[in-house]
């Protein structure tokens, strides 16, 4: 294709041909999904935006269109898997110039969000629920996330070669990618997901029974396809019965990091555990419960001043 003929393409038809030359195969299969969806957000919003159309105020355009819908955050990563095609385009001589510079992000109000997780006499009446047959089930995953904060993910990964039960640990070294339906292992979220877990020498003894003579590089949970729907629909039936808050299965994540944190387990331990790339990320998901321990930190350090006189 001539250069003139290549700069009258459409916009949305240079970036769908920039996907599949360049993320089809080189990217994983849950962040091709998003450029794809990216891409039919470019032929709802800008279906005859020609490439050599493209400057600042029309790029700009484009994204505050985006943002109506969207949350500010959510248009940032829209940006930033758009402007990866523009800059090749511009690289390529394509663009004169960069439309992407000092572009305004926008977005609307996000919502307020609040952490769903259970108090620990709510997560006892929720445990005491699950049917622990001698079969894996998913009750037996449900009480392995709570007992470690795993993610779901990374719970349908494990075999029972990751288990250690002479020292109590599993390791977290891979997912399961229910999302694709042919599955799969898949790498963890990010390299600080690579961790060992201590597990409680109860949950330990239970489950080196129950994977006693399966596979050791089998998945122990998945047997065909998996939809997370399936073990929340399972998880807030036992929820109802209990008579507490429903919550999701990641909010038995929430869960358990709120437990350690209201045990008095360091912020750097509680992101450790969870897999957290840094300690920022634990301190702004749960800042509300911080905030709450260091508000009785300072009655702690009033009191203990107001006793030295």
């Amino acid at each position: 294709m001539k250069k003139g003929k290549k700069q009258s393409v459409l916009f949305h038809d240079y970036f769908k041909e920039w996907i599949e030359l360049y993320k089809v195969g080189a990217v994983r299969s849950v962040t091709l999904q998003k450029y794809w969806i990216n891409h039919q957000w470019l032929l709802e919003l800008a279906p005859s935006l020609s490439l050599d159309e493209l400057d600042r105020k029309t790029y700009q355009k484009l994204l505050n269109d985006y943002a109506v819908t969207h949350e500010r955050q959510t248009t940032m990563d829209f940006h930033h898997q758009i402007k990866g095609a523009i800059l090749d385009a511009h690289d390529e001589g394509l663009l004169l110039h960069d439309p992407t510079r000092k572009v305004v992000i926008k977005g609307k109000q996000p919502a307020a969000k609040k952490i769903k997780y259970l108090n620990q006499f709510e997560l006892r009446a929720l445990l005491n629920q699950l049917s622990l047959t001698e079969s894996v089930t998913w009750d037996w995953l449900i009480l392995l996330i709570a007992k470690t904060g795993i993610r779901f993910s990374e719970a349908l990964g494990l075999t029972p070669d990751d288990f250690d039960f002479s020292k109590q640990i599993i390791t977290i070294s891979k997912t399961w990618n229910y999302k694709d339906p042919k599955g799969g292992f898949s790498p963890t979220k990010n390299s600080s997901s690579v961790r060992k877990i201590q597990l409680d020498w109860q949950t330990n003894i239970q489950f080196s029974q129950l994977v006693s003579g399966k596979g050791l590089d089998q998945p122990i949970f998945v047997q065909g396809r998996v939809f997370n729907s399936t073990v929340n629909q399972r998880l807030a039936n036992y929820c109802q019965k209990a008579n507490i808050p429903i919550i999701s299965i990641h909010g038995l994540r929430h869960t358990h990091a709120s437990l350690l944190l209201y045990a008095g387990v360091s912020t750097a331990s509680v992101a450790r555990r969870l897999g957290h790339s840094n300690m920022t990320t634990t301190q702004q998901t749960y800042l509300h419960i911080i905030q709450e321990l260091e508000n009785q930190d300072n009655e702690k350090v009033m009191k203990l001043l107001s006793s030295l006189y």
